[in-house]
């Protein structure tokens, strides 16, 4: 998906921005301006080489990809289909309200991007693989935690405190859906005192299996990590989490990794690792709720996981 080459940030007119926006949200960005005085002398790209306009295509990709999913969804699946899971008609008008959120989500970056003077990326073609509501309801709750991580994991590249703001308000309604999809499943609605940072690759790397080709012009210039790919565990078919301890055995034999890495927010330093050997390693303690599993060649000093030492990911673990 077609993140642009790198842009001169200071181009982003914040005052362009706020005219594309719809005119019902217009009010509410208004401290964009105030932002943009405060921030005149920001470089044009933070350490990872990405301007805020590169981060805004990135997330407006993800959230293509989240309005295309309850889209199709809910075209596919009746209502009854979901009251059949147990859920009430009001259960699922607020699974519903979901997707009218991001499309607004859609709407407010495409507005965002356009008024900066560039082409917003389009929509692709995807393929969920979903064939029950409960599939879909389950693919919804990874779909959503992954958002919720993919915003954390942005934050710390934005410079403009009113991009940074925007984002926010995003990433607080992305973690509602995130806790109403999981209080319908009837698991944890907070399962830790942490949500995940996951870096752009990271992320991507989950997405891109969704997708299967995207417009001209649309492909984010982002290469997905090599899968890791787990062995089934017959034992915890009729689960959704995993006790600390389960054993995980990798399928195949990544070249190079040493270490099994363990993302989890209350980790320290945001990531727990423990040495691969026999082909997997054992969930660690220390780590519970959406944790996010990559093999490394190094456990480096501080925990901090960093694209460079990553041989293989990302696997989503729920952890009990």
């Amino acid at each position: 998906m077609s993140i642009k080459s790198v842009f001169v940030i200071a181009a982003l007119s914040l005052g362009s921005l706020v005219a594309a926006l719809p005119t019902t949200g217009a009010s509410k960005y208004q401290q964009f301006e105030l932002a943009k005085r405060q921030n005149a002398t920001t470089p044009a790209m933070n350490a990872s080489g990405l301007t805020d306009v590169d981060i805004l295509q990135f997330a407006l990709t993800l959230e293509n990809l989240e309005g295309a999913f309850y889209a199709q969804g809910f075209s596919k699946f009746p209502d009854s289909d979901f009251m059949a899971l147990g859920l009430m008609a009001a259960d699922v008008t607020n699974l519903k309200s979901i997707a009218t959120t991001e499309q607004t989500h859609v709407t407010t970056l495409t507005a965002a991007i356009a008024g900066a003077g560039f082409k917003p990326v389009q929509p692709c073609t995807y393929n969920f693989g979903f064939t029950t509501a409960a599939a879909m309801v389950a693919t919804a709750g990874n779909l959503e935690n992954i958002g919720v991580s993919a915003y954390l994991g942005a934050a710390p590249l934005v410079q403009m405190p009113a991009i940074l703001t925007v984002a926010a308000e995003i990433l607080t309604v992305e973690s509602r859906h995130q806790t109403l999809i999981r209080t319908l499943a009837k698991t944890a609605a907070i399962p830790s005192a942490f949500d995940t940072p996951l870096g752009v690759r990271s992320v991507f790397s989950l997405a891109a299996p969704l997708i299967s080709s995207c417009p001209d012009g649309s492909n984010l210039k982002i290469t997905a990590f090599p899968a890791l790919t787990l062995a089934p565990m017959p034992a915890m078919a009729n689960s959704t989490t995993m006790p600390v301890g389960t054993r995980l055995t990798v399928m195949g034999s990544p070249a190079g990794a040493t270490n099994c890495a363990f993302s989890n927010g209350g980790a320290p330093g945001g990531t727990i690792y423990v040495t691969f050997e026999n082909g997997g390693c054992a969930v660690p303690q220390g780590v519970a709720g959406i944790t996010y599993m990559h093999l490394t060649s190094s456990a480096p000093q501080g925990n901090i996981l960093t694209d460079s030492i990553v041989v293989a990911g990302v696997q989503v673990l729920n952890v009990s």
